[in-house]
């Protein structure tokens, strides 16, 4: 997924979950590259991999989109910025990227999401601008032992933020999840403000307007240490 319009821009890797497949986070690439991204959906090695494979995996699929930039023959010709790179996944995709994120501090942003892992303690080291998505009735990736855990092991010195859909289950950010307008406009603006560097998306996940957004029924927990 890509913008059509001329310019060089950053560029994202998705990660779907356990047994998923690319369709199920098309929402993502959508979303992700209408405002100025190119956005690679992988579909990943085989359907079982673990979080450690699709870190690997989302990494990957970031140096192909690069490569494809550099490549006359490619349609990304000249429309990849390598330098601003980031990662997003569902799951075990969710927890690739938060291992990515942890190997990988040149990357501008992750967005684990629902995300899946056996242990947080790797965590602690990330320095990467961090967005942890989680649904609240989630029976696979409890956030008691995933997301929360996942966002408090992530330092304070290191921008993050917490967003639980009040409610639904694991599959709450799978191509939106119904939750089209909360969690489009804070993926996008995360993205915004740390691959683009763009403050004016500041305004949408720190102060009144994200005050807010976090108070409506249906979001169940937020937490950040803004300001960014």
């Amino acid at each position: 997924y890509y913008p059509t319009a001329a310019g060089s821009y950053g560029v994202v890797a998705v990660s779907p979950g356990f047994t998923g497949t690319a369709s199920t986070m098309y929402f993502w690439g959508e979303r992700l590259s209408s405002h100025g991204f190119v956005v690679i959906v992988i579909e990943t090695n085989s359907l079982y991999d673990q979080p450690a494979s699709r870190a690997r995996q989302l990494m990957a699929g970031l140096d192909y989109v690069v490569a494809q930039g550099n490549s006359r023959t490619s349609a990304l010709y000249g429309k990849v910025d390598g330098n601003r790179r980031a990662v997003a996944g569902h799951s075990m995709g969710g927890g690739g990227a938060l291992i990515a994120a942890s190997d990988n501090p040149s990357l501008k942003a992750a967005l684990p999401m629902a995300p899946w892992n056996t242990s947080s303690l790797s965590f602690r080291g990330i320095r990467v601008p961090t967005y942890v998505f989680a649904c609240q009735s989630d029976a696979i990736a409890a956030v008691n032992s995933h997301a929360s855990p996942f966002y408090n092991a992530i330092p304070s010195t290191t921008s993050k933020s917490y967003i639980e859909m009040a409610r639904d289950d694991h599959f709450c950010v799978m191509n939106g999840g119904g939750h089209y307008e909360t969690l489009g406009k804070q993926g996008i603006s995360w993205v915004k403000r740390f691959v683009d560097n763009d403050t004016r998306y500041s305004k949408f996940l720190c102060g009144a307007e994200y005050s807010a957004t976090v108070r409506s029924t249906e979001v169940s927990d937020s937490r950040n240490n803004c300001p960014y």
